[in-house]
């Protein structure tokens, strides 16, 4: 049985819209069933960068901490619904310690790859896959247990800063393009290329068209069909262990908006659950 955690955090994100993003969190809650449920108490101050060049750093630490916590102990699947991107960082690191020799598939419109350095926001959620990979702040880095970049597959991303774009072609990222994800069988195909024995998917919501969700503070045209999404993550699913996932970035207008995008989400709940 899968377990939910909700995780409303709002400060890794670089959008004017950053605190919806606590909205869509518990939008989706309210659909989630409450047995298998846990809503995380997140601290809602900005936080301080601490003299580095990530945004809310403090508040950033502070949240992974009690995310940590509360997935300690878990042996079975956990599903952690964000608020922002920075949520994927804790429940990866549990994911690796119990299988080592995961892939980490990152469905986003953008690849999250950038170092606090070259950031051009400081906005955390635009450094988080490459947190996972051992390179970042010290507290939200995987500094044991990273995954190696021939283990991560990436999809549907289509809005690369300079520097990810280098990153990508030397590291040995597997890609997948949006417009493949049409053939269920390509995400797949990336996934086995990586030898791993077990895979952890990350979703951000804008990795769909925006025209399948309007609760999306980054659109970027020319994103995934909801169907070929699911259809894919069914197929990856269908020949490897999920041991684990989140979903991400969800910041509706309002709270009433939530209702028209809901449906849309579940269904990508549903395929990761």
């Amino acid at each position: 049985m899968t377990r939910f955690v909700v995780v409303p955090q709002w400060q890794g994100s670089p959008s004017s819209r950053a605190m919806q993003l606590i909205d869509g969190a518990q939008a989706i809650a309210g659909d989630l069933p409450r047995a298998a449920t846990t809503v995380l108490d997140v601290p809602m101050e900005a936080g301080e960068s601490l003299g580095t060049g990530v945004h809310r750093l403090s508040a950033l630490l502070r949240v992974r901490g009690i995310l940590a916590e509360a997935l300690a102990g878990h042996t079975e699947p956990v599903l952690v619904v964000g608020g922002d991107c920075g949520v994927a960082v804790a429940p990866v690191a549990h994911a690796v310690s119990r299988h080592p020799g995961l892939a980490v598939v990152w469905i986003d419109a953008h690849p999250d790859l950038n170092t606090a350095e070259a950031s051009p926001s400081g906005a955390f959620s635009g450094m988080v896959l490459r947190a996972i990979l051992g390179d970042g702040p010290e507290g939200l880095a995987l500094a044991t247990g990273s995954v190696p970049a021939s283990r991560v597959v990436l999809a549907a991303a289509r809005s690369f800063d300079d520097e990810e774009d280098e990153f990508v072609g030397a590291s040995g990222i597997q890609v997948v393009s949006a417009d493949a994800l049409a053939d269920p069988e390509a995400l797949l195909a990336a996934v086995r290329a990586t030898g791993a024995d077990s895979v952890y998917v990350h979703v951000d919501v804008d990795a769909l068209d925006p025209s399948a969700i309007a609760g999306n503070a980054h659109p970027e045209p020319f994103g995934a069909a909801l169907a070929d999404l699911t259809a894919a993550l069914a197929r990856l699913r269908a020949e490897l262990p999920l041991v684990g996932a989140s979903i991400a970035g969800y910041s509706p207008a309002s709270v009433d908006a939530a209702a028209d995008d809901l449906g849309a989400i579940l269904r990508i709940v549903g395929a990761l659950a």
